[in-house]
């Protein structure tokens, strides 16, 4: 990147200030090198840096920055610098700002918006949080059914400047209600008296401005779009979304997913920013849990004291036993999370999912049963370790392997459908919750198992 080659010479020019230097050099760059390098260099030396950015170039850059930064950007300038910055952003970016701040600080930060931009600003925000109203802007170019092509491209050269995209263009009736949209492409390779109303398909895809922002992930990646309309409940265009902000969500809830299936809080910041006492409490809940429903595996192990007493070798494959289980379900959880996640599966493909996973559960169990069986009877061959019954033990070890394996990927995967179900988070199914839950039950079963095949001898 041209940030990672230039970068020794412009903290080189920032030392020894030799600011018009630098002003002349990084005006000549793209906004997101810029924003890379605001990136890298020292806290102090980036308001100096976007200082020396022409107002458009300052605009497009801040855009670009990460949240963090851009909330110590404005803390580190005056008024009118900010004012500047926020009323020429795109008003997406700019309610995805105003979202990360505190109320207080918003308020205060509308106040240096114009009449027309703080109108923009506060309608934005009036939308539910999480909605696709919070996500789209209102700078797009809109024409008329009724406009021949010549009529609509005058318009477009005439308002199109600063409509956030003009790829697609769209169609509006007399009382601005959508009713198509069509490329720009389409446009410009017809008639120039032809009538918009010519190349109209009728064939149109739209978001509600209510909807929530995964499905705006997700109709997205259905239709191939690159931007979508937003329309109220009345079929009114209100504004438009574009691919850029839905990857963003698509990342952020990614992230959050993962983070959750980690068996922690999601995070609102990032790694590097968030406080350490912050990240504590977003992680010690969790641990907490973990650790209590881990005491139930003692319990278990006590309930069978007396089997463990006569035979003691069973203690030996009790880490075995329940580490396959937490594996197995492990496993089963993090595909039926991503697997809802992303639209593959629905609540109704229940009884397929639990067919195929009892049906992999036994598959699994019957390989790791048969890793154990070998591993016994050989280590039986070189010691005689197990003594007369290593064959009962043998057998033991299988079939409760076989059986926790079961068990697990049975869980795991109908656990994230249950939550789902209750309209809970299926990512809170998280690995360690799946795994702290197979290991109780898989203890039950391995001593179930040991005493069917052990009694009247080990046992």
């Amino acid at each position: 990147m041209l940030s990672q080659l230039l970068r020794p010479e412009i903290i080189d020019l920032l030392k020894e200030r030799k600011l018009s230097t630098l002003k002349e050099v990084l005006n000549d760059w793209d906004p997101a090198d810029l924003a890379t390098l605001i990136n890298q260099i020292p806290e102090k030396e980036r308001v100096i840096i976007f200082r020396l950015l022409k107002q458009d170039l300052a605009t497009d850059t801040f855009e670009f920055l990460e949240v963090e930064q851009q909330i110590e950007l404005i803390k580190a300038m005056g008024n009118g610098e900010v004012a500047s910055i926020l009323n020429e952003m795109a008003p997406d970016d700019r309610t995805a700002l105003f979202e990360e701040l505190p109320s207080f600080a918003v308020k205060q930060l509308v106040q240096l918006l114009s009449a027309e931009e703080r109108k923009v600003a506060q309608t934005l925000l009036g939308y539910p949080e999480d909605s696709v109203g919070r996500l789209m802007t209102p700078d797009y170019i809109a024409v008329k059914s009724g406009w021949t092509i010549a009529e609509s491209l005058k318009y477009i050269r005439e308002n199109g400047e600063d409509s956030e995209t003009l790829n697609i263009i769209f169609v509006i009736d007399e009382n601005g209600k959508l009713i198509d949209d069509l490329k720009i492409r389409e446009l410009i390779f017809a008639e120039p008296e032809s009538k918009i109303s010519d190349l109209m398909d009728e064939s149109l895809v739209a978001l509600h401005v209510t909807d929530d922002q995964e499905t705006a992930v997700n109709v997205f990646k259905q239709y191939d779009r690159i931007a979508l309309p937003v329309i109220d409940k009345n079929g009114l265009l209100l504004g438009i979304v574009t691919v850029d902000d839905v990857l963003d969500v698509a990342e952020e809830e990614a992230t959050e997913d993962i983070q959750k299936i980690g068996g922690l809080t999601a995070l609102e910041e990032s790694y590097k920013s968030i406080p350490l006492l912050k990240m504590l409490k977003k992680r010690a809940g969790w641990l907490a849990l973990l650790f209590i429903g881990e005491m139930f595996t003692a319990t278990a192990m006590s309930y069978f004291e007396i089997e463990i007493s006569k035979a003691v070798v069973l203690a030996l494959f009790v880490p075995l036993i329940i580490s396959s289980g937490g594996n197995s379900g492990s496993q089963a959880s993090t595909l039926v999370i991503r697997a809802l996640s992303i639209g593959e599966i629905t609540l109704k493909d229940w009884l397929f999912i639990m067919k195929r996973e009892m049906l992999s559960g036994a598959i699994l169990g019957g390989i790791l049963g048969a890793i154990g069986f070998i591993r016994i009877f050989a280590w039986q061959l070189m010691s005689d370790i197990y003594g007369l019954h290593w064959l009962l033990i043998g057998l033991t070890v299988t079939i409760s392997l076989l059986g926790v394996v079961l068990w697990g990927t049975l869980a795991g995967s109908m656990l994230p459908l249950i939550l789902k179900k209750l309209n809970f988070d299926p990512a809170t199914a998280s690995a360690p919750l799946v795994a702290t839950l197979v290991d109780v039950t898989g203890l039950v079963i391995y001593f179930s198992v040991a005493i069917l095949i052990l009694s009247g001898t080990l046992l």
